[in-house]
């Protein structure tokens, strides 16, 4: 029998009941001369046809194949959530800088506005948005929590799930093992927006800046589409772009700035290395010797850390040559990793002593002691909010705040030197309110 309410604030192929679910609207339909997918709104090419001659739409293919013969039907949001006085079970303590913060985002959802959190990697900004969301929860609004990486998302959710322990939530991700099911709160990525419409009187975008989601018009869709005409959204984020920036500077855009981590201590400056034409040597089985000794004196402290490398084909050859030098106790990880939750979970459960990885572990993972290595770091995949966001890796425990971090490159580029001078004044301003080193 159907379950009506999975088509709450949804678009859905349906093949039984649709008789509940009234007549449904063509999933691709033509437009003009054109074919345009109703779920994702892209349009199709000349050559997106099968052999039966239906027109079917790629650029949501992950989510199930849609054609021009599917209906999609969905059931207005009704909202069917009992409201809470006191729906918040956290526990911790948000600092003074924290808590004005968390007043501030908790205002502008009040008077229904649309606002950015910019605030420094480590800052706590989950916990941040705690009061807001206990607001928006006890009075049975709808809301998801969004991001466009995996790894996030799967960091957030048992989080989340303990500080609204009483709150339905459900976990959306390409490949979670649980059905879905009607909830107040949904964690999910961006690209399982595209699902939904009119659902949600609350959107949070975390890591809003974060590849794919920046560059992607499809995704930032989604999150229109998702959101309640009357609803609103909140960005976080510790390296806005330029559009954001401008937006702020403009006034279509409230934001609600925190310079210093939760801790009270300033950020890991970026100390960058000369590796003389290290890929060079890569090629032929070989890595920088000051390189090697590094990572050989963090295995004889214990000191477990992350190795970052610009590309999936580079880390074959890493690895090998690790194994090689001693280097050992560790796994690589990307993000076409079959693995990779596991791996990221063996390191935080501190079951290994290194990961070697690529831009995916940039942002929205935290172990609590850890070392961070840049190999490349001149290399055109590291961006300068890149570099801030990995160097934010370290140093993010009240215990250990004081972590390494250490860029190896053949040249100084210009994102390497913005990317210091980001640190360096967000660290000036986190001084201005007491900061302190370690």
């Amino acid at each position: 029998m159907i379950n009506l309410s999975e088509y709450f604030g949804r678009r859905l192929p349906a093949t039984t009941g649709t008789d509940r679910l009234g007549t449904g609207k063509l999933a691709v339909k033509r437009v003009g001369q054109r074919y345009q997918c109703q779920r994702c709104q892209q349009w199709l090419a000349n050559s997106d046809q099968l052999p039966n001659g239906a027109w079917y739409c790629r650029q949501c293919l992950q989510l199930g194949r849609v054609t021009s013969q599917t209906k999609l039907y969905t059931i207005p949001e009704p909202n069917r959530f009992s409201p809470s006085e006191s729906p918040l079970t956290w526990t911790g303590k948000l600092s003074p800088d924290q808590q004005r913060a968390a007043e501030k985002i908790r205002q502008h959802v009040q008077q229904g506005q649309s606002q950015l959190l910019w605030a420094v990697t480590g800052a706590g900004k989950t916990e941040i948005v705690y009061p807001a969301l206990a607001w928006a929860v006890a009075r049975g609004w709808r809301v998801a929590w969004a991001s466009p990486r995996v790894d996030v998302c799967l960091e957030l959710a048992p989080r989340i799930q303990a500080a609204f322990a009483a709150v339905s939530q459900c976990v959306l991700y390409g490949e979670q093992p649980a059905p879905y099911r009607y909830s107040q709160l949904t964690v999910c990525t961006t690209h399982q927006l595209l699902r939904f419409e009119h659902a949600f009187d609350w959107i949070i975008v975390d890591e809003v800046d974060a590849f794919p989601l920046a560059t992607s018009p499809l995704l930032q869709l989604a999150i229109t589409r998702a959101e309640k005409p009357t609803g609103q959204h909140l960005y976080l984020t510790a390296t806005p772009g330029e559009k954001l920036q401008r937006q702020i500077r403009q006034r279509t855009l409230v934001a609600t700035y925190l310079p210093l981590r939760y801790h009270g201590y300033l950020l890991p400056q970026l100390r960058v290395k000369l590796a003389w034409r290290w890929r060079e040597y890569l090629r032929k089985g070989r890595l920088p010797r000051p390189l090697i000794q590094q990572l050989l004196t963090y295995l004889q402290k214990g000191q477990r850390f992350l190795l970052f490398v610009p590309h999936v084909r580079d880390l074959p050859e890493i690895m090998a040559e690790l194994g090689r030098q001693g280097i050992r106790g560790g796994v690589s990880v990307h993000a076409a990793d079959p693995e990779r939750t596991c791996k990221v979970q063996a390191l935080r459960d501190q079951r290994l002593s290194f990961l070697v990885t690529t831009t995916i572990l940039e942002r929205g993972v935290t172990f609590p002691n850890i070392a961070v290595v840049i190999l490349g770091g001149d290399d055109a995949v590291f961006s300068t909010a890149a570099l801030v966001q990995i160097a934010g890796r370290a140093g993010r425990s009240a215990k250990f705040p004081g972590g390494e971090v250490t860029c190896y490159v053949q040249t100084q580029t210009r994102a390497v030197r913005r990317a210091q001078v980001m640190i360096t004044r967000l660290n000036r301003q986190g001084k201005q309110r007491g900061g302190r080193r370690p």
